[in-house]
């Protein structure tokens, strides 16, 4: 039986309403209580994979003292958007985009359907040795969504918090989730 955690970033400093997904934010504080808090359910010697953003690589590296970094687990580039308010942004766009949310193409950014691509691209790379994936919500939800082998609209619904994690355990051929943290765990609590 394999076991893997889809472990999200902790919350980062970023004002509530700013569009973020490639932009290399810090976090909100160090994660330190949310490390300690994987690391009570973690096995031993396990290998761990991680986007090289800071949100994720900080924790990454509390986890596990050699972790893989993989850009191409990074969340999506939504180009001029990042780092704007949601609501400076087109709304003719924002129209587009909840009418098609895996083809819809930011200005200068990327679809979540080109994002699912690249995530899919590492997971097959690293999902015969991999326990733990330390990742941002969009790319999780793609891991997820297709080990579970949920319909694509079906991956958005995904609970799937900052600082939050999901379990997941496979008997033979199939999937099913185990576990998921009731709520995020933030450094101080």
């Amino acid at each position: 039986m394999k076991r893997l955690w889809l472990v999200r970033h902790p919350p980062v400093a970023v004002p509530p309403g700013i569009c973020y997904g490639r932009t290399d934010v810090a976090l909100a504080a160090p994660p330190d209580a949310m490390a300690a808090a994987l690391n009570a359910c973690l096995p031993e010697n396990f290998s761990l994979l991680s986007s090289p953003l800071q949100r994720c690589a900080e924790l990454a590296r509390l986890l596990h003292p050699a972790p893989h970094f993989d850009a191409r687990l990074q969340e999506i580039d939504f180009g001029a958007w990042e780092m704007q308010p949601y609501d400076g942004l087109p709304r003719a766009d924002i129209d587009r985009w909840a009418a098609d949310v895996w083809g819809f193409r930011p200005p200068g950014g990327e679809s979540a359907s080109d994002m699912a691509r690249r995530v899919d691209a590492a997971w097959a790379e690293h999902a015969e040795h991999v326990q733990v994936v330390v990742a941002h919500g969009g790319p999780l939800r793609v891991i997820a969504g297709r080990l579970l082998g949920l319909p694509q609209p079906a991956w958005l619904d995904i609970a799937c918090p900052q600082g939050g994690w999901i379990e997941l355990r496979r008997d033979g051929l199939n999937w099913q989730q185990v576990g998921q943290t009731a709520r995020e765990v933030r450094s101080g609590q």
